[in-house]
Protein backbone atom coordinates (compact mmCIF):
# COMPACT_ATOMS: atom_id res chain seq x y z
CA UNK A 1 0.00 0.00 0.00
CA UNK A 2 1.38 3.45 -1.04
CA UNK A 3 1.64 6.21 1.84
CA UNK A 4 1.20 9.41 1.26
CA UNK A 5 1.66 12.99 3.40
CA UNK A 6 -0.75 15.68 3.07
CA UNK A 7 0.99 18.85 3.78
CA UNK A 8 -1.03 21.31 4.57
CA UNK A 9 -0.92 24.90 5.57
CA UNK A 10 -2.10 25.81 9.32
CA UNK A 11 -2.40 29.20 8.38
CA UNK A 12 -5.94 31.16 8.66
CA UNK A 13 -5.02 34.31 7.24
CA UNK A 14 -2.93 35.90 4.62
CA UNK A 15 -0.75 39.01 5.59
CA UNK A 16 -0.99 42.18 3.18
CA UNK A 17 1.51 44.58 2.43
CA UNK A 18 -0.62 47.04 4.16
CA UNK A 19 -0.79 44.83 7.27
CA UNK A 20 -4.46 44.08 6.87
CA UNK A 21 -5.15 40.10 7.10
CA UNK A 22 -6.97 38.18 4.33
CA UNK A 23 -8.90 35.27 5.25
CA UNK A 24 -7.65 32.16 4.24
CA UNK A 25 -6.38 28.83 4.38
CA UNK A 26 -6.35 25.40 2.36
CA UNK A 27 -8.26 25.80 -1.02
CA UNK A 28 -11.08 23.19 -1.13
CA UNK A 29 -10.74 21.19 -4.57
CA UNK A 30 -7.02 21.21 -3.93
CA UNK A 31 -7.31 18.79 -0.84
CA UNK A 32 -10.60 17.17 -1.04
CA UNK A 33 -10.14 16.08 -4.97
CA UNK A 34 -6.40 14.43 -4.11
CA UNK A 35 -7.25 12.98 -1.04
CA UNK A 36 -10.32 11.31 -2.94
CA UNK A 37 -8.40 9.85 -5.51
CA UNK A 38 -5.90 9.02 -3.58
CA UNK A 39 -7.98 6.83 -0.88
CA UNK A 40 -9.75 5.76 -4.20
CA UNK A 41 -6.30 3.93 -4.92
CA UNK A 42 -6.03 2.61 -1.43
CA UNK A 43 -3.71 4.70 -0.32
CA UNK A 44 -2.53 5.02 3.41
CA UNK A 45 -3.06 8.67 3.92
CA UNK A 46 -1.44 10.98 6.74
CA UNK A 47 -2.27 15.04 7.21
CA UNK A 48 0.08 17.13 8.91
CA UNK A 49 0.21 20.67 8.99
CA UNK A 50 2.67 22.92 11.30
CA UNK A 51 2.91 22.77 15.30
CA UNK A 52 -0.32 20.15 14.58
CA UNK A 53 -2.63 23.11 13.90
CA UNK A 54 -5.79 21.69 12.62
CA UNK A 55 -6.59 23.51 8.81
CA UNK A 56 -8.78 26.01 8.17
CA UNK A 57 -10.92 25.67 4.99
CA UNK A 58 -10.69 28.76 2.76
CA UNK A 59 -14.44 29.31 2.68
CA UNK A 60 -13.79 31.46 -1.00
CA UNK A 61 -12.97 28.18 -2.35
CA UNK A 62 -16.60 27.16 -1.35
CA UNK A 63 -18.41 30.19 -3.20
CA UNK A 64 -18.23 31.09 -6.77
CA UNK A 65 -14.84 30.83 -7.07
CA UNK A 66 -14.85 27.09 -6.49
CA UNK A 67 -16.69 26.56 -9.47
CA UNK A 68 -20.51 25.43 -10.16
CA UNK A 69 -22.98 24.54 -7.79
CA UNK A 70 -22.74 21.17 -7.79
CA UNK A 71 -19.42 21.28 -7.72
CA UNK A 72 -18.83 23.28 -4.54
CA UNK A 73 -21.60 20.46 -2.72
CA UNK A 74 -19.28 17.65 -3.73
CA UNK A 75 -16.42 18.99 -2.28
CA UNK A 76 -18.09 20.21 0.80
CA UNK A 77 -19.80 16.98 1.20
CA UNK A 78 -16.10 15.35 0.78
CA UNK A 79 -14.65 17.38 3.23
CA UNK A 80 -17.09 16.85 5.84
CA UNK A 81 -17.09 13.04 5.29
CA UNK A 82 -12.89 13.31 6.74
CA UNK A 83 -13.53 15.93 9.15
CA UNK A 84 -12.49 13.98 11.82
CA UNK A 85 -8.74 14.08 10.00
CA UNK A 86 -8.71 17.93 9.32
CA UNK A 87 -9.18 17.88 13.18
CA UNK A 88 -6.54 15.92 14.39
CA UNK A 89 -3.62 16.62 11.97
CA UNK A 90 0.12 15.21 13.29
CA UNK A 91 2.45 17.91 13.75
CA UNK A 92 4.99 18.38 10.98
CA UNK A 93 7.81 18.29 13.33
CA UNK A 94 7.42 14.77 13.88
CA UNK A 95 7.09 13.53 10.33
CA UNK A 96 9.97 11.54 8.81
CA UNK A 97 9.66 12.08 4.83
CA UNK A 98 11.78 8.76 4.21
CA UNK A 99 8.32 7.02 5.59
CA UNK A 100 6.48 8.56 2.65
CA UNK A 101 5.85 7.51 -1.60
CA UNK A 102 4.90 10.79 -2.17
CA UNK A 103 4.42 14.10 -0.58
CA UNK A 104 1.57 16.36 -1.67
CA UNK A 105 0.67 19.98 -0.76
CA UNK A 106 -2.62 21.37 -1.59
CA UNK A 107 -2.81 25.13 -2.01
CA UNK A 108 -5.13 28.13 -0.54
CA UNK A 109 -3.04 31.64 -0.16
CA UNK A 110 -2.52 29.89 3.35
CA UNK A 111 1.50 28.87 2.35
CA UNK A 112 2.00 32.29 1.35
CA UNK A 113 1.62 33.07 4.71
CA UNK A 114 3.28 29.87 6.83
CA UNK A 115 4.88 27.31 4.67
CA UNK A 116 7.02 29.77 2.59
CA UNK A 117 9.48 30.43 5.85
CA UNK A 118 8.95 27.06 7.39
CA UNK A 119 12.10 25.23 8.22
CA UNK A 120 10.87 22.07 9.09
CA UNK A 121 9.01 22.15 5.26
CA UNK A 122 12.01 23.45 3.61
CA UNK A 123 13.92 20.79 4.90
CA UNK A 124 11.16 17.95 4.10
CA UNK A 125 10.94 18.79 0.53
CA UNK A 126 15.15 19.04 0.32
CA UNK A 127 15.12 15.72 1.64
CA UNK A 128 12.35 14.84 -1.21
CA UNK A 129 14.99 16.35 -3.68
CA UNK A 130 17.94 14.93 -2.53
CA UNK A 131 16.46 11.11 -2.43
CA UNK A 132 14.47 11.62 -5.92
CA UNK A 133 11.55 10.83 -4.38
CA UNK A 134 7.95 11.78 -5.46
CA UNK A 135 6.31 15.69 -4.22
CA UNK A 136 3.71 17.25 -5.53
CA UNK A 137 2.90 21.10 -5.48
CA UNK A 138 -0.96 22.49 -5.88
CA UNK A 139 -1.53 26.28 -7.01
CA UNK A 140 -0.44 28.45 -4.16
CA UNK A 141 1.41 25.27 -2.28
CA UNK A 142 4.99 25.87 -4.62
CA UNK A 143 5.56 28.72 -2.14
CA UNK A 144 6.71 26.35 0.34
CA UNK A 145 9.75 25.81 -1.96
CA UNK A 146 11.05 29.45 -1.07
CA UNK A 147 12.18 27.78 2.65
CA UNK A 148 14.35 25.32 0.75
CA UNK A 149 17.42 26.06 0.37
CA UNK A 150 20.81 24.89 0.42
CA UNK A 151 23.77 25.76 2.71
CA UNK A 152 24.74 28.30 0.30
CA UNK A 153 21.43 30.00 -0.01
CA UNK A 154 20.61 28.70 -3.33
CA UNK A 155 16.96 27.36 -3.93
CA UNK A 156 17.13 23.39 -3.44
CA UNK A 157 14.55 23.94 -6.67
CA UNK A 158 16.73 26.10 -8.40
CA UNK A 159 16.62 24.99 -12.47
CA UNK A 160 13.76 22.27 -11.99
CA UNK A 161 10.76 22.78 -14.33
CA UNK A 162 7.90 23.80 -12.49
CA UNK A 163 4.05 25.77 -12.49
CA UNK A 164 1.95 27.50 -10.12
CA UNK A 165 -0.22 29.92 -9.57
CA UNK A 166 0.14 32.49 -12.08
CA UNK A 167 0.48 36.73 -11.93
CA UNK A 168 -2.45 36.89 -14.29
CA UNK A 169 -4.69 34.39 -12.37
CA UNK A 170 -3.88 36.04 -9.24
CA UNK A 171 -4.98 39.74 -10.67
CA UNK A 172 -8.72 37.79 -10.44
CA UNK A 173 -8.29 38.22 -6.33
CA UNK A 174 -8.41 41.93 -5.73
CA UNK A 175 -6.17 41.44 -2.60
CA UNK A 176 -3.23 40.57 -4.89
CA UNK A 177 -2.37 44.00 -5.49
CA UNK A 178 -1.89 44.39 -2.00
CA UNK A 179 0.35 41.51 -1.48
CA UNK A 180 4.09 41.51 -0.33
CA UNK A 181 4.90 38.85 -3.52
CA UNK A 182 3.35 37.13 -5.81
CA UNK A 183 4.25 33.39 -6.41
CA UNK A 184 5.36 33.78 -9.31
CA UNK A 185 7.62 36.47 -9.43
CA UNK A 186 9.49 34.74 -6.33
CA UNK A 187 9.82 31.26 -7.88
CA UNK A 188 11.34 32.73 -10.78
CA UNK A 189 13.55 35.26 -8.34
CA UNK A 190 14.43 31.50 -6.50
CA UNK A 191 15.96 30.19 -10.07
CA UNK A 192 12.81 27.88 -10.61
CA UNK A 193 11.86 27.17 -14.73
CA UNK A 194 8.60 27.99 -14.43
CA UNK A 195 5.90 27.98 -17.02
CA UNK A 196 2.01 28.16 -17.19
CA UNK A 197 -1.23 27.81 -19.59
CA UNK A 198 -4.15 29.12 -19.95
CA UNK A 199 -5.51 30.94 -16.91
CA UNK A 200 -7.60 28.58 -14.57
CA UNK A 201 -7.14 25.15 -16.63
CA UNK A 202 -5.58 22.59 -15.94
CA UNK A 203 -1.62 23.04 -16.55
CA UNK A 204 0.53 20.23 -14.75
CA UNK A 205 4.47 20.07 -15.06
CA UNK A 206 6.83 17.36 -14.10
CA UNK A 207 10.57 17.97 -13.77
CA UNK A 208 11.86 14.25 -12.26
CA UNK A 209 10.16 13.57 -8.87
CA UNK A 210 8.86 17.16 -8.70
CA UNK A 211 5.12 17.80 -9.66
CA UNK A 212 3.29 20.77 -9.69
CA UNK A 213 -0.06 21.92 -10.69
CA UNK A 214 -0.99 25.50 -11.33
CA UNK A 215 -4.34 25.94 -10.04
CA UNK A 216 -7.01 24.38 -8.69
CA UNK A 217 -8.22 23.16 -12.22
CA UNK A 218 -4.70 20.86 -11.97
CA UNK A 219 -5.86 18.71 -9.24
CA UNK A 220 -7.09 16.13 -10.50
CA UNK A 221 -4.70 15.70 -13.44
CA UNK A 222 -1.70 15.90 -11.02
CA UNK A 223 -3.32 13.78 -8.20
CA UNK A 224 -3.77 11.13 -10.81
CA UNK A 225 0.19 11.31 -12.25
CA UNK A 226 1.14 10.93 -9.02
CA UNK A 227 -0.98 7.71 -8.54
CA UNK A 228 0.65 6.76 -11.89
CA UNK A 229 3.86 6.67 -11.14
CA UNK A 230 3.94 5.82 -7.22
CA UNK A 231 1.75 2.83 -7.71
CA UNK A 232 -0.57 1.20 -5.19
Amino acid sequence: MSKVLFVVSAANVWTLKDGSEYPTGYWGEELAVPHRLFREAGWDITIATPGAVAPTLDETSMGIAGGLPKKRKEIREYLDSIQVELDSPVDLADVNADDFDVVFYPGGHGPMEDLSQDATSGALLARRVETNKPVGLLCHAPAAILAAKKEDGTNVFAGRRMTGFSNLEEKANKASAKAKWLLEDEMKAAGVDYSSGVPMMSHVVEDGSVFTGQNPASSEKLAKRLIEVAGN
